[in-house]
């Protein structure tokens, strides 16, 4: 019970930022991009300012961005795909994850409940994800759960929900009604994915295959996971006292896990820079840290969010 309500009181200090963004977005609307931005630019990071999409150079991250006509309320973008959530108006919260492409012109709108809560797309643009809130799950005491699902851009095919894909734990088929994931991130092959799973007060960090439509628990205690560009390692968010978490990396080979230099709680799906860094949204900033321990906490960019680094 303790660990149940420990997860509840996360959530719903999520859902308290998220609820602050779609207070925000009901106010307005998605407009055009601006002509000439182009997503797809390498050598460049991508992120939310003013709840716009920007870019700066990766090797000037302090210059004046340029700024897009698109408004989002989370972000990704790799290769040429964005992944866009949009919270749209009403009684209840509803969120649109609108699929743009370099252009920011929309190829696909997927219509969802719920507030917008985390988006990533894999390296090579084709798979996109998306994590939401939602309230009214009769399992959930706190009244909040996560919708989490899975878009295949190249063949059209979406699972707006994934919780319901066959779950192995310690190596048994598992059952239970209050299964719930968040914060996907994909390998290079574009079918092998990590993310968090929650049930009875645990988080686990699991492994699943898309096309064998399956998924494993590999550890307890992670959240958020994001994939090293070379598929070795993952950093996630992990529950910690005081906590409530702290960013640490895992690597995949020996299932050692290191605690990174920021010390401060990160309420982040972190995203990597480069091959040895990683970056997150903190104090109204993107901040980056060593994905090995070493180094400490520096400011990226400020006013921004949702970063993306375009190689």
């Amino acid at each position: 019970m303790k660990r149940l309500i420990v997860l509840i009181v996360a959530v719903v200090v999520l859902a308290g930022g998220a609820v602050g963004y779609a207070t925000w977005a009901a106010s307005r609307k998605t407009v055009a991009a601006v002509p000439g931005f182009d997503a797809g630019v390498p050598g460049r990071l991508l992120f939310r300012s003013g709840g716009r999409i920007a870019a700066v150079p990766l090797t000037d991250p302090g210059a004046a961005p340029a700024v897009s006509g698109t408004s989002c309320d989370r972000f990704y973008t790799a290769a040429g795909t964005t992944l866009c959530l949009v919270t749209r108006p009403g009684t209840l919260p509803k969120t649109d994850a609108v699929v743009l492409d370099r252009r920011l012109r929309e190829t696909r709108r997927v219509k969802l409940a719920g507030i917008p809560s985390r988006a990533r797309v894999s390296a090579s643009g084709r798979m996109a994800s998306w994590t939401v809130f939602v309230t009214g799950d009769s399992y959930s005491s706190g009244g909040f759960s996560t919708w989490t699902g899975i878009l295949d851009t190249r063949t059209g095919y979406a699972v707006t929900n994934i919780e319901d894909i066959p779950l192995y734990l310690d190596g048994k088929r598992y059952h239970s009604p209050d299964v719930n994931y968040w914060g996907v991130t994909f390998a290079a092959d574009d079918n092998t994915f990590y993310a968090t799973v929650s049930t009875k007060g645990r988080t686990y960090l699991v492994q699943g295959d898309f096309a064998a439509w399956k998924a494993r628990t590999l550890r307890q205690n992670a959240e958020c996971p994001s994939l090293s560009p070379d598929g070795t390692r993952l950093v996630f968010k992990k529950r910690v006292e005081p906590g409530p978490w702290r960013l640490h990396a895992l690597d995949l080979r020996s299932m050692k896990e290191t605690p990174l230099a920021e010390t401060a709680s990160v309420d982040d799906q972190a995203a990597w820079l480069d091959a040895n860094t990683v970056m997150y949204a903190k104090d109204g900033g993107i901040w980056k840290v060593p994905a090995d321990g070493t180094g400490k906490p520096q400011l990226v960019a400020g006013n921004a969010s949702s970063p993306a680094a375009v190689r």
